[in-house]
């Protein structure tokens, strides 16, 4: 917390002849002896050189003749302010706010020794006398309402401060502070609704609540600002999200592609929104394959999104279909961006045996074993597909390497001993056929249990 008003050294010798004439008549002035005047002036020298205790010396006989003085007081206080002495510095600037309460100096005074000693609390009500005087010191209230964690009267001061003087960075992060606990979410809702119907056309606060609405989940009612957002200002990217959602319902294509490439690569828009609206037109490409180009440019926008492998997701979302072409592009297009993701590679090898394409399996897992050269599963795809290929011996020698790897996984063990089955009884071994055959029955039977 940085407060508004520091005053120093300089400012008190030029402030104080000017405290004389405010606060006390010409006619006052002209009775205060030589001795009044002598001492005084003299607490001034003194405490320019910081020397405060001889300073305060002369404010003591200054007293002495003048008891009820605010102008002795106040330079006491200050004093004492700079030697920390405070209980005693806030007692004397106090007692110039009880002889004249329009003194704002002294309720400076005053908040100087609550901001030195962090007694947040005690300082409110003098900023709150503060205000009176200068309303820039709202700021400072906003700050002690933080420090204070009274985080309702900060949201509320905050949103009042952007209404009428506009938005600081510093109030923003506070507000942000703020709203990371739900039970503020609601009332900024409020606001923010409020906000839109008073400026329909600020389109950061419908940004503001499209944001809290999908951190929400709210889903359809982040869409229900974006579509008042479209109708205020039809050019702002928000606007868009509400747009592709329109012309995708009317089964317009084309202009839900337009508007998703203005949403995809939008740094305003957040990300969750993106993958919604990409989900959304996955499936309508899947019922409008000729909008499939556009589905892989819209991809290339998240190559670089750390949370989600989009094209790893529809990769998935075919495989599940058994779609095996598009799940095999799309897997293959994740690969290039994720080479060490095994799941992926797991998947495409699936996928390629689906195809019945065992040649690829062979030497794609064989690579792949190069990489990862104890990933059991590489080498139960090279024994897979050099059995369906007919070549018994490199299969079975693939399989025995890669059994050794196996780790609490009994259901790769058992196709482990399927494959070996088929791999022996392919070379005439009959008995090891049988061995490994009934090994792997043997386990299914245990997982039955």
């Amino acid at each position: 917390m940085k407060k508004i008003v520091l005053y120093s050294f300089l400012f008190g010798i030029f402030f104080v002849p000017n405290l004389l004439l405010a606060q006390t008549e010409p006619e006052d002035i002209a009775s205060v002896n030589n001795e009044f005047e002598n001492n005084f002036f003299e607490s001034l020298k003194q405490k320019g050189i910081e020397n405060y205790d001889k300073a305060i010396e002369s404010l003591d006989k200054c007293l002495v003749l003048e008891p009820n003085n605010p102008v002795v007081f106040f330079e006491l206080g200050k004093n004492y302010l700079a030697q920390r002495k405070y209980p005693t510095a806030y007692s004397y600037f106090e007692k110039v706010t009880q002889i004249d309460p329009k003194n704002r100096w002294s309720w400076v005074g005053m908040y100087d020794v609550c901001y030195e000693t962090k007694d947040y609390n005690k300082a409110i009500p003098i900023v709150e006398k503060l205000i009176e005087f200068k309303e820039e010191y709202k700021e400072d209230l906003v700050s002690l309402y933080m420090n204070t964690q009274q985080y309702d009267k900060a949201l509320e001061l905050i949103n009042q401060l952007n209404e009428t003087v506009g938005k600081s960075e510093k109030r923003e992060l506070y507000k942000a502070d703020i709203l990371k606990d739900a039970k503020y979410q609601s009332a900024e809702k409020f606001n923010l609704l409020d906000q839109i119907k008073k400026y329909p056309k600020v389109e950061s606060n419908y940004i503001a609540l499209i944001y809290m609405y999908s951190q929400s989940n709210q889903e359809e009612k982040a869409l229900e600002i974006a579509q008042k957002l479209e109708k205020e200002i039809p050019t702002s990217d928000w606007a868009q999200v509400s747009l592709f959602k329109f012309h995708l319902n009317n089964n317009d294509g084309e202009k839900a592609v337009k508007a998703m490439n203005i949403v995809l690569p939008s740094n305003k828009i957040d990300s969750k929104i993106k993958h919604r609206m990409l989900n959304e037109f996955l499936i309508f490409a899947k019922n409008n394959p000729q909008f499939e180009p556009d589905l892989d440019k819209a991809i290339s926008y998240f190559n670089d999104d750390k949370d989600v492998k989009v094209a790893k997701e529809i990769g998935k979302f075919y495989y599940m279909k058994k779609d095996w072409a598009k799940a095999k592009k799309y897997l293959e297009m994740d690969a290039k961006n994720n080479a060490d993701d095994i799941e992926s590679q797991l998947l495409l090898l699936q996928i390629l045996v689906e195809l019945l394409d065992f040649k690829t399996v062979t030497s794609k897992a064989d690579e792949l074993t190069q990489y990862y050269p104890t990933e059991p599963n590489f080498y139960y795809y090279i024994g897979l597909a050099q059995n369906q290929m007919g070549s018994y011996k490199k299969a079975k020698d693939a399989l025995e390497a890669g059994l050794d790897f196996i780790i609490d996984d009994t259901a790769l063990e058992i196709n482990f001993y399927i494959q070996l089955g088929e791999a022996y009884n392919g070379l005439g071994d009959m008995k090891k056929k049988e061995s490994y055959f009934t090994k792997a029955n043997d386990l299914l039977k245990k997982q039955k249990k």
